[in-house]
């Protein structure tokens, strides 16, 4: 999916053996307005494709990997089975692979969170993407609590699995509103957060409202660290 979401950072992981593969089809059920990821019906899921995703997997060498998907609010559990079908995968064929999986919302079933941790990935990550305030416009079909509540499930399971988050600056969110964001995902448990400058994928996107000089990404990652 590196290059098929026009992601700026692309080479930057391709050079540390890391890549991001996005599994569960290629249309997405969700709208989101900062997405390059084309909505509409989805097809049927491809029972072959964690087994693809190992082979790739091996073939490029990978250090560490990157599952994530479209969101399937068709699909009774959201396509949590086959994540962990192809975390399984992947573990069995390059056991040495560290595994990461970055999955959507699942509409708040609790199951379909715990069959992916069941799967015991090394780390589990849930993008927030940016503040409350913007959701309306930005990601209309998610809710911002409900990220919240399955990072605070992912924080509190037994397996210590870590949770992860991130977000994007530039969309119109101001500094209070950024560091509120970053106190409400520390809050909720996460350990890691990620913060990048919203690159506008084409026209029909919106467009960047700002862009933040390196300074203050030092600055919020200092926050983030006085948070733990």
């Amino acid at each position: 999916v590196c290059q098929n979401a026009r992601c700026p950072n692309t080479w930057e992981c391709f050079s540390k053996s890391v890549a991001t593969f996005l599994i569960l089809g290629r249309q997405c059920t969700r709208n989101c307005a900062f997405c390059n990821i084309t909505p509409g019906r989805p097809e049927a899921v491809d029972p072959g494709e964690p087994e693809r995703l190992a082979e790739a997997s091996v073939r490029l060498g990978l250090r560490h990997i990157v599952i994530t998907s479209v969101t399937r609010d068709d699909l009774p559990d959201g396509g949590a089975a086959h994540f962990a079908a192809s975390i399984r995968a992947v573990r069995t064929r390059l056991p040495q692979c560290t595994v990461e999986v970055l999955i959507p919302d699942f509409r708040g079933d609790e199951q379909a969170l715990l069959t992916v941790l069941d799967a015991r990935p090394e780390v589990l990550k849930h993008n927030v993407e940016t503040a409350p305030r913007l959701y309306r416009e930005i990601r209309p079909q998610a809710d911002y609590a409900q990220s919240l509540e399955l990072l605070r499930r992912v924080a509190g399971h037994k397996s210590g699995i870590p949770a992860k988050s991130g977000l994007m600056v530039g969309l119109g969110e101001t500094d209070e509103e950024l560091r509120q964001t970053v106190r409400d995902l520390a809050e909720a448990g996460c350990t890691m957060i990620t913060v990048g400058q919203y690159m506008r994928p084409s026209r029909l996107h919106p467009p960047v409202k700002r862009y933040l000089h390196p300074d203050e990404f030092e600055a919020l990652a200092e926050f983030g660290r006085s948070l733990g």
